[in-house]
C-alpha cells in the first residue's frame, strides 16, 4: 500500500494536502489509521465512522495545526510533551488525541473523569510502566480532566513528569481554574476553537461522500445544509447526528432509489424537531430584525424585543454586534431617563467579549429587558443634534478669554484665563460665570422630558441655567 498524488490507500479515504503527505505515508501512521477503520462497526454512529483517521482529515483548530505549530509536531510524532486541550464540545480533542497516539505508535488508553476513579488512573499508569520496560510508551487520555478530584489529579503527577505516560487531557472548561497547578505546569495548554461554519459544511459534504457515511446515497440541497449548518454551531459531532438522523429519515422515506435521495429542508426540522430560522446574515432578515430588535426596545415592548433577540441569537447572529446596538440604544432612546441603562448595556457587551456565547445570551437577555422596560428620553440624541448643527452652521465662536488655557508663559498678558472664577470655590458649587461663545449665550441644547430620572433633571438644569447665566 503506498501513496500517490497525496491519496493513501486504494479506496481513497485517507486524502491529505502535499505538505501533508509525508506524515501520511509513514506506514506506522497508515497502519493505525487501517486499524482504526476495521475496528468501527458498520452500525457505528456517525460521527464515530467520521473521526479522522489522519492528520489532513481534521477540519479547524489551523492555529494549532500549522507548520511548525507545537500539536501539529506532536501528530507528527515529534513533540513529547503532555498536553490539555482546552474547548468547546465536538472541536476534535478525542480525535487529536487519537491522531497522536498513532502518529508516534504509542499504545492508546482512554478514561473518562466522569467514570474512572484514583484505582483506574493508578491500573494504567502500573501498565504503562510494564509496557515501558518492552519499549512501548503509553498515550492517556483522559476526558473531562476538569471533573476529576485534586486527589486524582495528583495520582497523576509522577507519571506525568517522569514520561511514564504522555498525558492528553480535554476539558471544556478553563484548565487554569479547574486543574491542579502542579499538573497545569507539566503540561501544554493548547486552546481549540468552535468550528466554522465553514469547517462544519465541509465535514458535512465528506459524510455524504465518504464510504464510511453514506458513500454518495443522498445529497443535500442548499436550504438543508445552510440549517444543519447552523445548528451545529461548530460542533462537528452535533452535525454529524443531526444528518445522521435526517439522511436516515430520508433514505426510509424513499425505499429503493436508483440516484442519491435528496435530503431537504423539510425532512431535517422533521427529524432534528426544530424549524429553520429564516435569517440572512448579510441580506435583508439581519436589518429587519435588528430594526424590529431596536422598536421594539423604544416602543417598551419587552415580549416582542426577547422574541427579535431569541431570533437573532438561534439563527447564529455575532453577539457582539447585537451587544453594540444595546449599548447605542441606551443612549439614544434612554439616555438620562434611566442613566443606568447604559452602564448595564456595557456590562453586557463586556460579557460577551469575556464569557462568549452561549452563556452571554443571558446578559444580552438582562439588557434586553432592563432597555425594554426603562423609561424612554430622546433628549441625549436631540441635544447632541442640535449642537452639531449649529456647529456645522458655521457658529463656533471665539472661546471666552478667561476660559482659555492660562498654563503657558506670557497668557496673562495676552488675556488668558484672566477673570475665570472657580465654581468650587463657592458654598454651592455653581456660580455665574459665561461659557459658550457670545454667538451661542441663552441657546439651550439639552431639553429634559418629564420621563423617569429626567423628571429630576429638568427641575435641576433649569435652576444650574439660571445661576450660571445670571
Amino acid at each position: 500500500m503506498g501513496a500517490k498524488d497525496g491519496v493513501v490507500a486504494e479506496d481513497g479515504l485517507f486524502e491529505a494536502t502535499p505538505e501533508e503527505s509525508a506524515i501520511v505515508d509513514e506506514p506506522d501512521v497508515v497502519s493505525v489509521a487501517e486499524r482504526a477503520l476495521s475496528s468501527v462497526p458498520p452500525g457505528a454512529p456517525l460521527a464515530v465512522r467520521m473521526r479522522p483517521l489522519t492528520l489532513g482529515e481534521v477540519v479547524g483548530q489551523q492555529h494549532l495545526l500549522g507548520p511548525g505549530a507545537p500539536l501539529r509536531r506532536m501528530v507528527e510524532g515529534s513533540g513529547a510533551a503532555s498536553v490539555l486541550l482546552y474547548g468547546p464540545p465536538g472541536t476534535g480533542k478525542t480525535t487529536l488525541a487519537s491522531l497522536i497516539s498513532g502518529a508516534t505508535g504509542r499504545r492508546f488508553e482512554a478514561l473518562s473523569a466522569l467514570s474512572a476513579g484514583v484505582k483506574e488512573v493508578r491500573g494504567v499508569i502500573e501498565l504503562a510502566r510494564r509496557r515501558l520496560l518492552n519499549g512501548e510508551q503509553t498515550v492517556l487520555f483522559i476526558d473531562e480532566v476538569h471533573r476529576f478530584s485534586k486527589t486524582q489529579q495528583d495520582a497523576l503527577l509522577a507519571a506525568v513528569e517522569n514520561r511514564i505516560v504522555l498525558l492528553v487531557g480535554a476539558t471544556t472548561e478553563n484548565p487554569s481554574f479547574s486543574v491542579v497547578s502542579a499538573l497545569l505546569s507539566r503540561s501544554l495548554v493548547l486552546q481549540l476553537q468552535s468550528l466554522t461554519a465553514a469547517d462544519v459544511q465541509e465535514l458535512l459534504e465528506r459524510a455524504v461522500a465518504d464510504e464510511r457515511g453514506f458513500g454518495g446515497a443522498i445529497a443535500i440541497d442548499d436550504d438543508a445544509m445552510e440549517h444543519l449548518v447552523r445548528l451545529a454551531a461548530g460542533d462537528a459531532r452535533r452535525a454529524l447526528t443531526a444528518l445522521e438522523a435526517a439522511a436516515g429519515a430520508a433514505l426510509d422515506t424513499a425505499g429503493d432509489s436508483s440516484g442519491p435521495v435528496v435530503l431537504d429542508l423539510a425532512t431535517v426540522e422533521a427529524s432534528v424537531d426544530k424549524a429553520a430560522v429564516r435569517y440572512d446574515r448579510a441580506g435583508d432578515q439581519h436589518y429587519d430584525v435588528i430594526s424590529a430588535f431596536i422598536k421594539s426596545i423604544r416602543g417598551s415592548d419587552v415580549d416582542a424585543a426577547l422574541h427579535y433577540l431569541a431570533r437573532m441569537l438561534t439563527a447564529g447572529e455575532d453577539p457582539r454586534f447585537i451587544a453594540r446596538r444595546l449599548v447605542v440604544h441606551a443612549s439614544e432612546d434612554i439616555g438620562m431617563a434611566d442613566p443606568m441603562a447604559l452602564q448595564t448595556a456595557t456590562a453586557a457587551a463586556q460579557a460577551v467579549q469575556l464569557i462568549g456565547m452561549p452563556e452571554a445570551r443571558l446578559a444580552l437577555a438582562q439588557a434586553t429587558i432592563h432597555l425594554a422596560t426603562a423609561p424612554k428620553s430622546g433628549a441625549v440624541i436631540a441635544a447632541l443634534g442640535a449642537a452639531m448643527a449649529d456647529v456645522a452652521a458655521g457658529k463656533s465662536g471665539l472661546v471666552p478669554p478667561h476660559l482659555r488655557d492660562g498654563h503657558y508663559k506670557g497668557a496673562e498678558q495676552l488675556g488668558n484665563a484672566v477673570g475665570y472664577k472657580y465654581p468650587h470655590d463657592t458654598r454651592d458649587g455653581v456660580l455665574r460665570q459665561q461659557y459658550p461663545p457670545d454667538d451661542l449665550v441663552g441657546v439651550d441644547y439639552y431639553q429634559p422630558t418629564a420621563h423617569g430620572n429626567e423628571r429630576e433633571i429638568a427641575d435641576r438644569v433649569s435652576k444650574l441655567r439660571r445661576i450660571v447665566r445670571g
